[in-house]
Order: structure tokens, then C-alpha cells, then sequence
């Protein structure tokens, strides 16, 4: 990467919206910029040169932050529910300063309150980017790939919860992505599987096609393509397993992290999901025979918003992307044999299945650790009576405390030493060798891998410490 001179944002979006400008006198353009504007706008610019051309990015700190990055073509048009195609290159600079609008969903119910809506603001069909936060002078940094959650039709990769600086200032490369949600991310029409390529399963290709860029791209960032851990929470943990069993992720990814999201489908066949999606479809008077050109037009805003559609259609065993169940490659021992790292949350139900899904993965060849998340930080005491709820680690398994709208500023210090200890835990799994047999978290305190004997946990309460799994509930009234 080329760390560049100090221009001034607006400079730089400024500049490069003007080609002229940038073929012609960029470095005088710049500077003329610069000098006209007050010194609290301006930024550290670094560049790198991708496959498809060079993007311009920002120092944040310890990190060096690319927003908005495109690793496939815009899925709109005829390439609705396509297989992700390559982005087109561009000549010049590309700003990657500033995030790109989340996939099409339902606005928040109540956007003060957690787990209740989708991302407010501008969206687009032309959604799949993703974010590189990297340190300062990377070489061979490890990388994590994460997957955000949201039911599959919510939530986007920029949110302040997934903010990867930290991760940057402890050397590693974090890579948020965006995938195509609800229908336009899971969908089965017999006038669209009459066409040609794998169908049904958009966003599971999406995320296969994240990992190919990253693969062909991430050492331009200082990343190292040999140890890149595929993380996903709630519908992106879903994902995760799935791509434990998908022949076509296999090189992609060398380890793999699960949070609350430890179900294995059995899948839908694709027969019985173009019924389903038939069925559905007549919800909004759209005909059986309707042609694909026609499903095309109808608007993204349709299908994120019907209550039928927009949860999409699940898992799809279309016969060539997924032509075995996730559950039965599991129950066959044929996923891919990399490190795992699941858990669930003390006030959620899952506990007990994230058990079984290390037990499972984890019962020969590479190994897995289990966790259980049992912090209730101060400022949410009274909110979670029950401990904490889905999704309430993520700002302390990313140490996001600081930029998550979840704490709402009002974080205290023994919140902020917590998020940090936990964030060592997955920074030391992120930079594992693949043969390790226990992390090393901060303090020297050493977490053991999951067996059928030890059956060891991570309980991260009040007080941290290595326990039997069998201790513990699946979740809220398990036992009642």
C-alpha cells in the first residue's frame, strides 16, 4: 500500500467525481483543495492497487479503512438473482471513503431499540461492497472475513458494531461484507431456474464470491491469503456452517468463528421452494406463469417489505451450488476440516446447540472451542434481566464498544476492559496456527479446545473462567 500526502476529504471526493480533473492535474487540484479548507477535514490517504484497479482509502487511527469496496457487479436488472459476476474495472483512482448503501429491507420499528428493524437510510439493489480495515504497515496479517446477522433480510456490514480499528491495532485485517437479503437473497421460481447456473442461493454465493476476491486481493492490503477466518452472528453464523459444507468454499478459508447462529439446515429442495415461492407470489397478485423478465421488474422494495417475502426461502438444494444438505455433509463427517469457534449468549436460547455443533465438528481432525457470553454491562442491567441477549457480544467480541450505537455512550470502564479481554480471545483465535490446541487471551489466561471428556467452555460473566459445558442452561426458562 502507498500511504499518501494529506488531502482533504471533500478534496478527494471532489477530485475524483472529476475526471478531468484527475486525468489531467490531480496533484495541483489537490493542493488547491487543500488550501481552502479548514484543517479538521483532512485525512491521511492510502492507496492500493486491487484486481479490477486502485483504490484510495483513509488512516483511521492504527488503521487503514477502505469503504465501500466492490467485489461484484451490481446484482440489478438481468443479473437479479444471477450468480455474483465480476466487477468491471475502472481506470483512475476510486474513493473508498465513504460506506455504500445497505441491500434493500424494512426500515427499523424502533431504532433505539436493539434487534428491531433493519438499517434506516438509502438503499440499493447495487449493494454488494464490503470494508477493509487494516493496520498501519501489514505483512501477512491474519484476516477475518465476518457476516452480519439480521433474520437474512436485515443489517448491513458497516454497522458500528462490526467497526474493525481495533482489530487493526492488534494486527489483524477485518473485512465486513454485505449480501443480498430476503428474497432477493434466497429465491426459487421455476421461470428463473429455467435459466442457466446454480440458482436459489444468492447470498451464500455472494459470500463464496467475498472470499474469492479476497483471496485474489488481500495481499495488496498486507493480508495473508493462507489464514483468513470466515465469522458470521445470528443468520450469518447460519451462513458460516454452510460454508463448512460447501465443496465450493474449500481453500477459501482456513478457520471458522459461529456466534448464536448454530442451526444446520436440512435444507429445501428445489422443487418444493419454487412452490413455496409460488405461493407466495400470489400474496401480491403476481400470476403463476409470470416470465423472469417480469419478476425483474418488480421492485426490491416489494419483496423487503411483504411480511411473506421477505424473510426469503432458506437453504435451497438446487443440484449444483448446494447439492447436499448442510445436515446431512455434518451427520456424513465430510465438512471441511478447519478450527471452529461457536458460542451463544446467557439470555438467548442456543447454548445447548452450539454444544453439539462443537461436538460435532470438533470430534476428530481440527479442533473447536466452545463459549457462553454471560456479561450484562451497566448500562444494560435493567434492559436484560435475563443476561445478555442475541447479538449483545458482538461490541465486545469486536471491541466496538466506543462505536456501536448499542452502548449509547454511556460506557463505563470495567465495560471497556471487558470488551477489550474478550477481543483478545478472538484475536488470538484469528492468528492461531490451524494445529493449535488452545488461545492464549490476554492476562496469560489460556482457553482449552472443546472435547467429549473436558467438554470445556469459556463462561465470560462477572468472572471469567474454563468450565463444564454441562453447568449451564440452554438459555432463559430452559430448566423451567
Amino acid at each position: 500500500m502507498k500511504i499518501k500526502p494529506v488531502w482533504s476529504i471533500v478534496a478527494l471526493a471532489a477530485a475524483m467525481a472529476t475526471p478531468s480533473v484527475m486525468a489531467e492535474e490531480p496533484a495541483e487540484a489537490a493542493a488547491e483543495f487543500v488550501r481552502i479548507l479548514p484543517v479538521d477535514e483532512v485525512i491521511e490517504t492510502v492507496s492500493v492497487e486491487t484486481s479490477a484497479g486502485t483504490l484510495v482509502g483513509a488512516r483511521e487511527g492504527d488503521a487503514l479503512v477502505f469503504k465501500g469496496v466492490p467485489y461484484a457487479a451490481a446484482p440489478v436488472g438481468p443479473l437479479r438473482w444471477k450468480a455474483p459476476q465480476p466487477v468491471a474495472p475502472w481506470t483512475g483512482d476510486r474513493a473508498a471513503v465513504s460506506y455504500e448503501p445497505p441491500c434493500p429491507q424494512p426500515v427499523p420499528v424502533d431504532a433505539a431499540t436493539p434487534n428491531q428493524g433493519g438499517v434506516a437510510g438509502v438503499q440499493s439493489e447495487d449493494c454488494l461492497y464490503l470494508e477493509v480495515y487494516a493496520p498501519v504497515a501489514a505483512k501477512k496479517a491474519p484476516v477475518v472475513v465476518w457476516l452480519h446477522g439480521g433474520a437474512a433480510f436485515l443489517g448491513a456490514g458497516h454497522l458500528g458494531s462490526y467497526v474493525g480499528t481495533s482489530n487493526a491495532a492488534k494486527g489483524i485485517i477485518t473485512i465486513p461484507i454485505n449480501y443480498r437479503l430476503g428474497s432477493l437473497g434466497s429465491f426459487a421460481h421455476p421461470a428463473i431456474s429455467s435459466e442457466d447456473g446454480p440458482t436459489g442461493n444468492f447470498a451464500m454465493m455472494d459470500a463464496v464470491a467475498a472470499l474469492e476476491w479476497v483471496a485474489e486481493n488481500i495481499e495488496a492490503f498486507g493480508g495473508d491469503p493462507e489464514n483468513v477466518t470466515i465469522a458470521g452472528q445470528s443468520a450469518g453464523g447460519v451462513m458460516v456452517v454452510n460454508l463448512l459444507t460447501l465443496p465450493s468454499a474449500k481453500g477459501l478459508f482456513d478457520k471458522a468463528v459461529i456466534q448464536s447462529g448454530a442451526y444446520v439446515s436440512k435444507g429445501m429442495t428445489l422443487e418444493d421452494a419454487e412452490a413455496k415461492t409460488v405461493k407466495a407470489l400470489a400474496t401480491i397478485d403476481v400470476p403463476e406463469d409470470v416470465t423472469a423478465e417480469q419478476l425483474r421488474t418488480v421492485s426490491a422494495q416489494t419483496f423487503s417489505y411483504d411480511p411473506v417475502l421477505r424473510g426469503g426461502f432458506g437453504t435451497i438444494l438446487d443440484g449444483e451450488f448446494f447439492v447436499r444438505s448442510p445436515k446431512a455433509v455434518l451427520e456424513a463427517g465430510e465438512e471441511l476440516d478447519v478450527p471452529v469457534l461457536v458460542g451463544a449468549n446467557s439470555g438467548e436460547r442456543g447454548f445447548h446447540a452450539a454444544e453439539d455443533l462443537v461436538a460435532e465438528v470438533g470430534d476428530t481432525g481440527a479442533p473447536a472451542w466452545l463459549y457462553r457470553f454471560d456479561y450484562t454491562p451497566e448500562f444494560r442491567k435493567e434492559a436484560w434481566p435475563s443476561g445478555p441477549i442475541h447479538s449483545a457480544e458482538l461490541i465486545f467480541s469486536f471491541d466496538s464498544i466506543d462505536t456501536s450505537g448499542w452502548a449509547a455512550g454511556d460506557v463505563g470502564e470495567a465495560d471497556r476492559a471487558m470488551a477489550k479481554w474478550v477481543n483478545s480471545c478472538w484475536v488470538a483465535f484469528y492468528k492461531m496456527p490451524t494445529d493449535a490446541t488452545s488461545l492464549k487471551c490476554a492476562d496469560g489466561v489460556e482457553w482449552p479446545a472443546y472435547d467429549s471428556e473436558s467438554k470445556a467452555v469459556m463462561n465470560f460473566g462477572s468472572t471469567i473462567e474454563i468450565s463444564d459445558a454441562d453447568m449451564y442452561p440452554d438459555g432463559p426458562g430452559a430448566n423451567e
